[in-house]
Order: C-alpha cells, then sequence, then structure tokens
C-alpha cells in the first residue's frame, strides 16, 4: 500500500502543477494580445517615420544632421541588450544571449572597445557569470515597455553619439516578425543611415519599406523655417521610436515563448498525469489479485 500512496501523492502534484501552467499559459495569452496591439499599432508609425526622416534628409541638399552621418572610423560600439526578468518562457532568454555572446567574442578578438548594457534580469546574471562588465543595467522594463522610459534612453545614447562619446549603437533583441516567428537579431541603430540600407534585407527590421520610391521621385519638399531644424526634430524621435519598437518585439515575444512553454508543460503534466494514474490502476488491481488469492488459499487450507 506503501507504493499506492506515493503514486497517489505523485498524482496530486502533477496536478497541482498542471494547474499552475495553465494559469501562467493564461495569463501569457492575455499579455501576448495587448503587447501584439501595441508592436502592430507602432509598427506602420515607426517604419513612416523612418522613411520619412531618410527622404527629407536626401531632400534637403547640403544639410544633414548628426545621427544620420557614418563615421569613418569606428572607435568605440555601445552594445545594448534585450532580455527578460523571468524565465519559464523556453529558448527565448538563451537565443538572445547566446547571438549576444558571439558578438561580444567577435569585438574582443577584434580589439573593438565598446559598453556593454543589458536589459532584463536573465541577461545582467548571465554576462555577470561570464565575467563581462556592464555600465548600465535595466530591470523596470516589463512585459509593457513605456515611451517615457525609453525616450530617457534613447536620449542619453543620442547625446553620447553626438559628443562622439560612441560611434555605433548596436542593439540585440528578439525580433517579433509573425506570431509564428521570432528570431534574435543585432541591429545597428546608429547612425540612422545604417538602418536605411538593411531596408532591402530579410533579416533586421526595416525602416523603410522595401518598394518605396526613390527619394526626390516625383516628390518636392518645401522646408519651412528651414531644413537643417526640421531635421533636427525628426530625426532624433525616428531613432527613439526606433528603439522603443526594439523594446516592443521584445515583449510580445517573450510573451509568445511564454505561452508556447507553459501550453507544452501543461499537456506534458496532462500525459504524466495519465501514465501514473495507468500504473496506480496496475498496483491496485494486483494487490487486489493478491489478496483475493490469498483469501481463496486460506479458505482451501480450511477445508
Amino acid at each position: 500500500m506503501a507504493n499506492l500512496r506515493a503514486l497517489v501523492r505523485r498524482r496530486k502534484a502533477i496536478r497541482n502543477i498542471r494547474k499552475i501552467t495553465k494559469t501562467m499559459e493564461l495569463i501569457a495569452t492575455a499579455r501576448f494580445k495587448k503587447a501584439l496591439d501595441r508592436a502592430t499599432e507602432a509598427e506602420a508609425y515607426t517604419q513612416k517615420i523612418a522613411e520619412l526622416a531618410a527622404d527629407l534628409s536626401k531632400n534637403a541638399g547640403e544639410v544633414s544632421h548628426p545621427l544620420l552621418e557614418t563615421r569613418a572610423t569606428v572607435k568605440k560600439i555601445l552594445f545594448l541588450v534585450i532580455t527578460a526578468n523571468r524565465g519559464l518562457c523556453g529558448g527565448y532568454n538563451g537565443g538572445i544571449l547566446r547571438t549576444a555572446m558571439a558578438r561580444v567574442r567577435e569585438l574582443n578578438a577584434a580589439s573593438m572597445p565598446f559598453t556593454l548594457e543589458v536589459a532584463g534580469k536573465r541577461g545582467i546574471n548571465y554576462f555577470k557569470f561570464q565575467g563581462v562588465p556592464r555600465t548600465n543595467e535595466y530591470t523596470h522594463f516589463e512585459d509593457k515597455p513605456k515611451f517615457e522610459e525609453v525616450d530617457a534612453v534613447a536620449s542619453r545614447y543620442i547625446d553620447l553619439f553626438v559628443s562622439g562619446q560612441i560611434d555605433q549603437v548596436v542593439v540585440c533583441y528578439q525580433k517579433f516578425q509573425s506570431i509564428s516567428k521570432q528570431y534574435p537579431v543585432i541591429e545597428t541603430l546608429l547612425p540612422l543611415s545604417s538602418v536605411s540600407v538593411e531596408t532591402g534585407k530579410k533579416g533586421p527590421t526595416p525602416a523603410t519599406p522595401a518598394a518605396a520610391p526613390p527619394a526626390g521621385a516625383g516628390v518636392d519638399y518645401e522646408f519651412l523655417p528651414d531644413a537643417s531644424g526640421i531635421l533636427g526634430e525628426l530625426v532624433p524621435v525616428a531613432f527613439k521610436v526606433r528603439l522603443f519598437k526594439c523594446f516592443l518585439d521584445a515583449a510580445v515575444s517573450e510573451q509568445i515563448a511564454r505561452r508556447v512553454a507553459m501550453k507544452a508543460a501543461t499537456e506534458n503534466a496532462g500525459d504524466l498525469i495519465k501514465d501514473v494514474t495507468r500504473v496506480y490502476n496496475r498496483t491496485r488491481q494486483a494487490n487486489i489479485t493478491k489478496e483475493i488469492s490469498e483469501l481463496i488459499a486460506g479458505s482451501e487450507a480450511l477445508k
């Protein structure tokens, strides 16, 4: 009977785990829908404002903006890695960290100076274990990143880039392409001209539509009061929105990964409950058969 009690306790424990994983799956589904709506709403705006900034910069003549200038020699890179604060989301954090660590090794091998900033407790703990120094750590970006929070980080990046303290801003995050496809990517967000060059590729998120007409094709711009003033307002906003979109994509991808992982855990728990129940029934039947055999043997002995 001790074996039966152990099976009953095990089945009860698995049922409790299944309740937890099912609840987490439902929570992840609700958060995913909200995050997906925010990312979808920001997608069109992000692409349009980046397209407009690139188009205006090409039609502004000799007027340019510091954020659009590609520097001939890259002396220092700012590398931002976006991960999750929590686990239980399958290979979400692992894929990002492997991709980011590969880039860190490449930079170290090339003796390229860089500063590493990490968003998310999982990434912070990983790089701390690997012994990679971090200049800044962020843990306040949850599944609902706010533009005000990203704006503060982006403004600091702009100041560092304009002052010449850094020459590139590179971000590693989980790109959301569709509900069934998300993958870790590394994108260069500053200078902004490097983003527009990648628009024809299928890897990183395009800053302008691939089928967009060439700048100035049938479009004449009149700058009031002047081109430098308009670019001075528009280009920083384009970078801030682009960085904000990276955090939105990361939030959506995290919830999708957690939803899939919890659904798989719930299904596995259900299969395990069936297996334990089957073993319990067989053991119970064997014990009953054994007791009946003993009773029959005892009655035969009394005759």
